[in-house]
């Protein structure tokens, strides 16, 4: 599935993604900068694709939490995927 979407001045186009980001498929990719058993950060290092819209992303968040708080100073875009169990959060630079 395939849908074009105009977002910031921006053309996108959103491909159908898996369920679920499977972190631990892509653990080599990505630099481990957090875990506290709840929310685990990482930044990426090999162009791991963004599971919202397919670009690849800066650092990605996960959290179990029902909350969160976020400080993007230094993000020019934010992109969301709602899992069952989680929030996934990508920064874009």
């Amino acid at each position: 599935m395939t849908d074009d979407n105009d977002f910031g001045g921006r053309r996108r186009t959103l491909r159908s993604m898996p369920d679920r980001f499977d972190q631990h498929a892509v653990r080599h990719r990505m630099k481990l900068l957090r875990s506290d058993g709840d929310v685990t950060l990482y930044a990426n290092r090999d162009d791991v694709p963004c599971p919202a819209c397919g670009e690849a992303f800066g650092r990605i968040l996960l959290t179990e939490r029902r909350e969160h708080s976020f400080d993007l100073a230094d993000a020019d875009r934010l992109c969301v995927a709602r899992e069952p169990d989680r929030l996934v959060v990508c920064t874009h630079d």
